[in-house]
């Protein structure tokens, strides 16, 4: 069954100073399940890993090859979610309109969400979407 995989998740497995057990279980996942995503979550992952670098957490040649090993798992996009859905959430649920673009996709496909987010993750479950554990 396919998941929606957040960028929490994504970037748990790039920065050795967050590893994750969850993280490591999902991408263990990933070895016999596909996840989905929004397309911001390209962007997110890229944006905060550049941060990273400016920060000196990463170096640019690990976010060059981590993004390319990335691209190699089956990770596919969905395009974007409805954005009065992605509004409601951002409103009723108070996130991100991120988080709230995870949440919603989750949610439209019916299938579960991988996230590190408390926040979103407490949001999932209001919602009736089921969490990777």
């Amino acid at each position: 069954m396919p998941f929606v995989l957040d960028a929490s998740v994504a970037l748990s497995w790039a920065l050795p100073d967050e590893s994750n057990l969850l993280a490591d279980r999902v991408k263990e996942r990933l070895t016999v399940e596909r996840a989905i995503t929004p397309s911001i979550f390209w962007y997110e992952l890229r944006n905060v890993l550049t941060i990273c670098e400016r920060k000196g957490r990463i170096h640019a040649d690990d976010t060059t090859r981590f993004l390319e090993s990335l691209a190699s798992l089956p990770i596919s996009p969905r395009g974007e979610p409805d954005e009065r859905v992605v509004m409601r959430l951002v409103r009723e649920r108070a996130l991100t309109v991120y988080d709230a673009a995870y949440l919603a996709l989750a949610k439209s496909e019916c299938v579960p969400l991988a996230t590190l987010d408390r926040a979103l993750e407490a949001a999932a479950r209001t919602e009736g979407v089921e969490i990777v554990a």
